[in-house]
């Protein structure tokens, strides 16, 4: 089977949609949640997402095999949230290594049903390694600006538990993915390099910013540019934005990194900006088409959706990419 580098020399790749949008269609109660196993928790678990993959696996196997039958060549794993810092939440630091290789495993079993069906078109797993809801370089008190809520190092350890049961799980790729803050996202590529020298392995890594608003920059005050030459001393896959904006909005970002960056470019914008009620209007249509102009400038190798997008609008994305020649590799990382 080819491998994914030499796959992108080929053709643009299509990464899925996005996970909480297809799990809000089920509308899951508290009791779903908990399932039998944390029927008698102690704490509220409705809205943790991750811990679906061990209550109800089946809705998440669902949710995998159609972006996969839309036409994506790759899905994340459902571990956004899959910290022991951002499992405190839920107070289930303790699950972060189940969570996340069944989570892995999950999208792996998945992945081999669509490869053996269409040995053609092997699909992958990305295994999504998200923010974490604390920041390293900002303080989240105004009144004590020099306050840290996490160091550098409690973010590394957090990252690393991850990364290895995501791998043991059988994730083909990592996916650092939502950057709102570099320093995170150091602490989380500073692990997988750790991770990958300790079992002497290769893994592909994917890393993808957030551009917050207008300004054009990460919510730790990045340009783009300044973001990715931060991040370009890590042998990378590619780099990329995904979330905060809509497929236009990231134009002027994308062409920044694509003329600046060795690595293949990548892009999972949101189905448009969200409405008055925080819902994504933009229709598949409407959301392909602004994709097409990426393709047509050349912009990207990856591309996929983040908040509002369904295998729908995947599906017309991938329309879209289909038999285009991709953005030309300088070299491979």
């Amino acid at each position: 089977m080819p491998n994914i580098e030499e796959i992108l020399e080929e053709r643009i790749l299509v990464l899925d949609g996005a996970m909480g949008t297809m799990l809000q269609r089920y509308k899951f109660t508290e009791e779903d949640f908990r399932g039998a196993r944390f029927a008698d928790w102690e704490h509220p678990l409705q809205g943790n997402n991750d811990l679906l993959s061990l209550t109800q696996p089946e809705a998440i196997a669902e949710v995998h095999r159609k972006y996969f039958a839309a036409g994506a060549d790759i899905v994340e794993t459902n571990t956004f949230s899959g910290t022991t810092i951002a499992m405190a939440d839920y107070h289930m630091e303790s699950l972060v290594y189940e969570l996340n290789y069944e989570s892995a495993r999950i999208a792996k079993t998945v992945a081999q049903e669509f490869t053996a069906k269409e040995p053609h078109k092997p699909r992958f797993v990305a295994g999504s390694i998200g923010p974490t809801n604390k920041t390293a370089s900002m303080s989240p008190d105004v009144n004590d600006p020099g306050f840290r809520a996490v160091s550098f190092d409690e973010l590394r350890i957090a990252y690393k538990e991850q990364v290895e049961a995501l791998l043991d799980g059988g994730a083909d790729l990592l996916l650092v993915e939502t950057i709102f803050d570099t320093l995170n996202a150091k602490a989380a590529l500073f692990a997988i390099e750790e991770v990958k020298e300790e079992r002497n392995l290769k893994v592909p890594v994917m890393v993808s910013g957030t551009i917050t608003d207008a300004s054009g920059r990460t919510l730790s005050g990045q340009t783009a540019e300044a973001f990715l030459i931060s991040i370009s001393h890590i042998p990378l896959l590619s780099v990329g934005f995904n979330c905060a904006l809509g497929a236009s909005q990231l134009v002027p970002h994308l062409e920044v990194v694509s003329a600046k960056s060795q690595y293949a470019i990548s892009a999972h914008p949101n189905a448009g900006l969200p409405n008055a009620f925080g819902e994504y209007d933009e229709t598949p249509e409407q959301m392909a088409a602004q994709i097409k102009e990426y393709v047509e400038k050349g912009l990207v190798n990856i591309v996929g959706g983040c908040c509002g997008t369904t295998p729908e609008h995947i599906s017309a994305i991938a329309a879209v990419v289909s038999g285009v020649t991709p953005r030309q590799l300088l070299v491979r990382g």
